[in-house]
């Protein structure tokens, strides 16, 4: 398989995630809205993976991230779907119904529209909820629609590979 540089990085950083949560002897899960599907994918270019993911939902609308994740709507009123609130609810809420170890959440803006003053195109949120807790980290990309999605993606992996490292 050729991949151009972008994404032989992204399979890079699958594969240590990938040795990361195995070594931990955890299983992910993941709740993707600005990415599409894009985090599963490239963890699922990895052979052997389905040992350590169990699976994700697309939780592009805010319908689906209520009802599949556990969203709360005070959450999307107050604050929205791009927050670090979301993305939090969005990593627990993956994490407890696919009953996983760790789970990573994406939600944002890939652009090119969708922005308003507060929320620029390329603003992200990746949350990682683990045994010990939920962290965010808040992103802003300036790529066009697929560059960010691949940064995202790239964060998300990291984060991943971080928290199997940190407990």
């Amino acid at each position: 398989m050729v991949h151009n540089d972008g994404m032989n990085n992204l399979y890079d950083l699958a594969h240590k995630a990938g040795q990361s949560l195995q070594a931990r002897g955890w299983q992910l899960a993941t709740a993707e809205s600005c990415t599409g599907g894009l985090v599963g994918g490239t963890i699922t270019t990895i052979a052997g993976s389905s040992a350590y993911y169990l699976g994700g939902v697309i939780s592009y609308s805010n319908d689906v991230k209520m009802a599949q994740l556990g969203v709360p709507l005070e959450i999307i009123m107050a604050v929205g779907a791009v927050s670090a609130e979301c993305a939090q609810a969005m990593a627990e809420g993956v994490r407890t119904r696919f009953g996983a170890d760790i789970a990573v959440a994406t939600t944002g803006i890939a652009g090119p529209g969708g922005a308003t003053p507060d929320k620029p195109v390329g603003l992200v949120y990746v949350a990682v909820a683990t045994p010990t807790g939920t962290q965010s980290q808040r992103c802003l990309f300036t790529g066009d629609r697929i560059t960010n999605q691949q940064a995202t993606v790239e964060a998300a992996l990291a984060m991943i590979i971080e928290s199997c490292i940190q407990i």
